[in-house]
């Protein structure tokens, strides 16, 4: 009975999961701190290797163009300990020009990308009547379940503001695609537990905030399950 009383007193114990933004002075990281903030989760800033302590999982997120992107993640000397993180399978999430920085290379630029991903990113195509950058909302078309997404989602629009597209090496790791022209263009990428998504979830309204919420949960399992 005493056990019973106590368990009834005692406050609910939550998984705390520290995320950490990645800022290198080229990522739209208000806009992602406020979409994190109604989630009320806690996130802080990475702008040096030993920001990564205590860190649960990464989010890298980007705006503006690949090379300088690349120059300005190398200048915070963070480019191994992210390599490392994803050999690992630490969960880090990219988000517009971060899924670019993940694959091996772009067409934009002449830097290598981090690899965390195979394949390669490439110009939009011009012959199919749409406009570059392909700016504004857009419907996923879904393809694999992933942490963000899964088949009940696949009606959801999503706000994009690129001129480049991923091409994965694996097909499999395409969780999502939508429309450019006739074309179907990458999405969402996941493989284990590194993913990335071309549009800006924290944009994207009500589907986007779903989004980051299902992946905040996803990693609150992961934390519960370890």
């Amino acid at each position: 009975m005493l056990l019973v009383l106590l368990s009834k007193r005692l406050p609910t114990i939550t998984v705390f999961t520290q995320l950490g933004l990645i800022d290198y002075g080229m990522g739209n990281l208000h806009s992602v701190e406020q979409a994190f903030k109604r989630l009320q989760k806690p996130i802080k800033r990475v702008k040096k290797p030993s920001d990564l302590n205590n860190v649960d999982a990464l989010i890298l997120p980007g705006v503006g163009s690949f090379d300088p992107a690349m120059d300005h993640l190398k200048q915070t000397k963070l480019i191994p300990y992210l390599k490392d993180w994803a050999e690992a399978d630490r969960p880090i999430l990219g988000i517009c020009l971060g899924l670019q920085l993940m694959f091996e290379s772009s067409e934009e630029g002449s830097l290598p990308g981090l690899g965390l991903l195979k394949g390669d990113v490439r110009i939009l195509p011009k012959d199919v009547n749409e406009r570059i950058p392909h700016m504004g909302w857009a419907q996923l078309k879904y393809k694999n379940n992933c942490p963000l997404l899964t088949s009940r989602d696949n009606s959801n629009w999503v706000y994009f503001v690129h001129s480049y597209a991923a091409f994965p090496a694996n097909y499999e790791n395409i969780s999502a695609t939508t429309n450019f022209g006739p074309n179907e263009i990458t999405a969402i990428v996941w493989r284990g537990c590194i993913g990335a998504c071309q549009f800006h979830p924290e944009k994207s309204a009500k589907a986007g905030q779903k989004m980051l919420g299902r992946w905040v949960k996803w990693l609150e399992n992961k934390t519960k399950n370890n």
